[in-house]
Parts: structure tokens; C-alpha cells; sequence
């Protein structure tokens, strides 16, 4: 995903206060910036969008672009002398898009699972405190009874021996959403299989709107949203509501046809709070 020069001095609008009409704004990449709760869009016939977290903002122009200052990125682009040596002052690519390292995702489990890799027999069983990186993943199969767990945050996926309580009954494997980079391989790869995917993310908007955008527009019956069952008193108890003040809806209620996900926004609404999925980390006896 390339950052257009029209595109970028929009974002520096934003940046600077300006509210934005959405019709001059059409990118992919705001898209992606409203699904991530940075930008967000507001009003039903003439959308306008305004800047929600401008750290956030730099932090993906860096981690997702390599773009690390956007007013030199935007001269650059403006100088038609500008050379390779220019652009890799201001971002991380020489040829001023965005390459990435590796192909594939990050897999972890807490219970071994034996898969195929290159038409070779594999163990997936990582030691406590390392992730499995699958790279040829077009040749990656596992078990149909596995499970496929996406954990939308990194300290979840880091520390799933911790939420073993969670999915008891199940066999699972989880993928992990970051490098957000390497999503598309995920979705790819998913949709190849016909394991079912469960996403395990925030209970917010943010969360469902990641998993609705993300995920269930790919796999469609395959994929459900977990919800754990003491989600109630966890989100009244526990839950935030500067998250549920922040954040913007970025999905169709209306077109949500899983009842859980529709008994997790009546919660939210009706509490006013948001939970982040780090609460279960901590609270195994719940």
C-alpha cells in the first residue's frame, strides 16, 4: 500500500486540526487508518473525517510504510530531482515502497500440534517465550480438528499459556495479527484450509470492527467472534469507558448476523465501556 502524494498532504490536514470531506479523500489507506480507530469518519450523507490519535498516525506511517517524517516524505515526492539516497533518509525503503522482509505469519500453541510443511512432517510445539514463524506457508497444513485462535494483541499471543482456561475443549493454534504486514498471507492462507477460525481481540468497537473488516468479510461462516462467557460482569466491572467514548463505529450493526457479536454490542452500549483482551491474562479463575 503506497502513500500518494494527495493522500499524504491530507493526512498532514488532519494532523493539523483540519476536518476532511471523505469524497476528496478516497484511498485504501484511509480505509485502513479508519479501521484502526486513527481516523474516523463521521456523518450520513456528507462523511467528513477527522484525526483521532495522531501518535498512532506516526507510528503506522513508520511501522507499516517506513515513512518516518511525512513532511520530508511529501518535499521528496513534490522534488522531481529527488533520488534513492533522498528517500532513505526519510523512510526505510530505497525504492520508496513498502517491501517486507518475510512472507508468511508468526504460530504459537501451548499443546503440540503436528502439521506439514514442504510436504514434510513438522512439530509445532515452540518453547515458552519464542513463536514459530511459518514462511511457505502455501505449503502449511495442520489437523482439520485444529482450532485456528487469531489474537489481535501481541501480549495475548505472547503469553497464551496463561489463557489455556479460555479454550478448554479445544485444540488450537494460534496466529497472531502482528506484523500487521503479513496479514494478507494470514487471510490467504486461511481461506486455503478448512479449519475454523475463532478471533480472540478487544471487546469494543475497535475489536469487532477489526474482526468484522478483517476476517469475517474473508471467511465468512468459517469464522466467529469469541466472546468469553463472563464477558457481562467482566466488561460492568472492568471495562473502560474512555474506550467506548474514543472509538467510532467503522461497520454496519445491521449486516451483523452472529448473535454473540450482537449480544456484545447491546453490553457495550448499554455499560458505555469498552474491555481490552489483556484483562484475561490476569484473571484465570474467572
Amino acid at each position: 500500500m503506497n502513500l500518494t502524494l494527495k493522500i499524504a498532504k491530507v493526512l498532514v490536514q488532519l494532523i493539523n486540526g483540519e476536518t476532511i470531506p471523505d469524497s476528496s479523500a478516497k484511498s485504501k489507506l484511509i480505509d485502513d487508518l479508519v479501521r484502526e480507530n486513527i481516523i474516523f469518519r463521521k456523518g450520513k450523507h456528507k462523511k467528513t473525517l477527522q484525526l483521532f490519535n495522531e501518535n498512532n498516525l506516526h507510528l503506522y506511517l513508520i511501522n507499516q510504510l517506513q515513512i518516518n517524517d511525512l513532511n520530508k516524505y511529501i518535499e521528496a515526492l513534490e522534488n522531481e530531482n529527488s533520488s534513492r539516497a533522498d528517500f532513505v533518509k526519510i523512510t526505510s525503503d530505497s525504492k520508496n515502497s513498502k517491501e517486507r522482509a518475510f512472507k508468511g505469519f508468526l504460530v504459537n500453541c501451548y499443546n503440540p500440534i503436528i502439521a506439514e510443511l514442504n510436504n514434510k512432517s513438522i512439530t509445532i510445539n515452540p518453547v515458552e517465550g519464542s513463536f514459530i514463524f511459518i514462511y511457505d506457508y502455501e505449503t502449511f497444513k495442520i489437523p482439520k480438528n485444529v482450532t485456528i485462535i487469531g489474537v489481535e494483541n501481541a501480549k495475548n499471543f505472547s503469553q497464551i499459556q496463561e489463557q489455556q482456561y479460555l479454550f478448554e475443549g479445544l485444540n488450537p493454534l494460534f496466529v497472531s495479527r502482528y506484523p500487521q504486514n503479513q496479514n494478507k498471507d494470514l487471510i490467504k492462507w486461511l481461506k486455503s484450509i478448512p479449519n475454523n477460525y475463532l478471533h480472540f481481540g478487544d471487546f469494543d468497537f475497535a475489536g469487532i470492527g477489526i474482526y468484522l473488516n478483517e476476517y469475517k468479510k474473508h471467511l465468512s461462516q468459517k469464522a466467529t467472534f469469541f466472546i468469553p462467557e463472563n464477558i457481562k460482569s467482566a466488561l460492568c466491572e472492568n471495562g473502560n469507558r474512555e474506550r467506548f467514548n474514543n472509538q467510532k463505529l467503522n461497520f454496519k450493526i445491521d449486516t451483523i448476523q452472529e448473535v454473540k457479536i450482537l449480544y456484545l454490542l447491546e453490553i457495550i452500549n448499554t455499560e458505555k465501556k469498552g474491555l481490552d483482551q489483556e484483562y484475561y491474562i490476569e484473571t484465570e479463575t474467572q
